[in-house]
């Protein structure tokens, strides 16, 4: 899968994705994840990429054209007529694990990062597919939730993580928060390690991480 992040900042993005286990994801080759420069695309001679809103108000208006010059040199080099686009919004969809699901079925996206005032909104019409946010607050720009929507995704990849069971037993795969986790020491400031997780009884085991799961849905 390819990963494609327009985006004003992005060293940001990338410092975020290239460590831990994304990092090696993106060393192996088991997720392409890049990250585009708005400002190499504009037209504007001193590199601008945002004006001022018609019809006054404060904030700053990111243009269409270089954001459209960008979507369009990624569609040109993965030959594709349509590649699926994401903008990073409070306007949208609180994003979800579904979500993520969803779009590691891809071959490839784009993720635009929204920023300012917020995106002309004709290149959302002639653009994007959909708007994503990750939370009802607002944030300075769309870096941070860019490279979140990327980490959930590309870690559901096969050979990111170990094995499908890294994934599927974590929270919000099936509607549940995971249970709760023990390790070493046995007693730790007078509080012990439940005595089932300490027993062999897988069977045992296997209930108790049930019962002690959260239903969220």
């Amino acid at each position: 899968m390819t990963i494609n992040i327009i985006t004003l900042f992005p060293e940001v993005v990338d410092k975020a994705l290239n460590y831990s286990i994304i990092g090696r994801a993106r060393d192996k080759g088991a997720v392409n994840i890049k990250t585009l420069q708005l400002r190499d695309y504009t037209w504007h001679r001193q590199k601008q990429t945002d004006d001022y809103p018609y019809g006054g108000g404060g904030g700053m208006v990111l243009y269409a054209q270089p954001l459209l010059s960008a979507w369009a040199d990624i569609r040109a080099e993965a030959g594709f007529p349509h590649i699926h686009t994401v903008l990073t919004s409070p306007r949208g969809h609180k994003f979800t694990q579904e979500d993520a699901k969803r779009l590691a079925k891809l071959d490839s996206f784009i993720i635009v990062c929204g920023h300012y005032e917020g995106v002309d909104e004709r290149f959302i019409e002639a653009c994007v597919d959909e708007q994503i946010s990750i939370g009802d607050f607002v944030v300075t720009g769309g870096e941070m939730p860019a490279a979140l929507i990327a980490d959930a995704t590309a870690r559901l990849l096969p050979g990111v993580l170990a094995s499908e069971d890294s994934f599927k037993r974590e929270s919000h795969w099936d509607g549940y928060l995971e249970h709760p986790h023990y390790t070493r020491p046995e007693v730790w400031e007078g509080k012990r390690v439940p005595p089932v997780l300490l027993s062999g009884n897988h069977k045992a085991i296997a209930e108790w991480r049930e019962l002690n799961q959260v239903y969220i849905k």
